[in-house]
């Protein structure tokens, strides 16, 4: 019970989880935010007259929806990923896997603690670096579904990539090796038509850009496809993605031997 509220089993993981990473908000909440700014003063000061987009959009009012999306689907991702690892490799997991909760509780705790980290690093991202380049709200309701979306995703991937992951090395090359450069290569700090044919082509067949240009298209009401096709594709991405988690969480892979 808390604060008189009496919580049910995934209600009291999922607090647990939110614990694990506010009471290091300095690292996991605080550090993001700094990442971000730094980008911000970088790649705006230095392409502010060199990059156009969107016609009368500057560069760092751009730049903004786009780190704060990277921010939220880093962040979502990291939490799920390292809570799980982090668990495997101090051997406390068992007391979980004691409890009564069913996979779907496990699945609705993880995921929804990632959106709640990342949710919470992109506002931060957001009330920092809009001082340096205010975009609209032309359409709030698209920035709130893909914002939610893309967090939910990314923490079911991270719950994929932790219950994969033995050591923090294998966890370290899923991120480095498949979330950083999907991530870089989604759009985030820049339109992907003013790339060449090929690398346009490529683009398209990255989920993250769906889910950077969608989130773009809330603030100004323009964006590099329709926010519907985002919209479709990435709904596909995280139905296929939960799915695998859900399926992986019940057979118990690599949690219970």
């Amino acid at each position: 019970m808390k604060g008189g509220f009496e919580m049910t089993g995934w209600q009291a993981l999922l607090y647990k989880e939110v614990l694990r990473f506010w009471k290091v908000g300095f690292q996991t909440v605080g550090a993001p935010i700094l990442t971000a700014v730094l980008y911000m003063l970088i790649f705006g000061h230095v392409l502010q007259d060199q990059v156009k987009v969107y016609g009368s959009v500057s560069y760092t009012a751009f730049l903004v929806p786009g780190l704060v999306m990277m921010s939220v689907l880093q962040n979502a991702f990291a939490n799920s990923s390292s809570s799980l690892i982090q668990s495997k490799i101090m051997g406390n997991l068992v007391f979980l896997l004691l409890t009564p909760l069913s996979h779907w509780h496990w699945f609705a705790a993880y995921v929804g603690s990632s959106i709640v980290r990342g949710l919470a690093v992109g506002a931060g991202v957001f009330v920092v670096t809009v001082f340096f380049g205010q975009p609209g709200f032309v359409a709030p309701l698209w920035i709130v579904v893909f914002a939610v979306l893309g967090a939910a995703l990314l923490g079911a991937l991270g719950l994929i990539a932790g219950l994969w992951a033995e050591k923090f090395d294998q966890m370290a090359v899923f991120q480095n090796f498949i979330i950083m450069p999907m991530t870089f290569l989604s759009g985030v700090f820049y339109s992907i038509h003013s790339l060449p044919p090929v690398w346009q082509t490529v683009s398209h067949l990255n989920p993250f850009f769906y889910m950077i240009d969608g989130f773009r298209y809330g603030f100004f009401g323009v964006s590099d496809v329709s926010p519907w096709l985002s919209l479709g594709i990435v709904g596909s991405a995280l139905v296929f993605t939960s799915g695998v988690a859900v399926h992986l969480l019940k057979i118990g892979y690599k949690i219970r031997h």
